[in-house]
């Protein structure tokens, strides 16, 4: 399954998020070995690191919070 649909009201009908179902297609370890490269990438997030971010981005975080029922 790829794709970034999630299971609610403004993801199914707002956004028209979607995903495609692959099986047996060639694709399949390209799209794996970019997901694996994307990952080396990420970085957990926790309370605590969340704390420790600069003030900047926690206001940033909050105003688009707020902002993000109207998009």
């Amino acid at each position: 399954m790829v794709g970034t649909i999630n299971l609610d009201y403004r993801s199914l009908y707002h956004h028209f998020e979607c995903a495609a179902y692959l099986y047996r297609t060639a694709c399949i370890p390209d799209i794996e070995a970019d997901f694996q490269a994307t990952l080396k990438h990420c970085r957990r997030v926790t309370p605590e690191t969340l704390r420790r971010e600069k003030l900047s981005i926690r206001l940033a975080g909050h105003a688009l919070k707020f902002l993000a029922p109207l998009l």
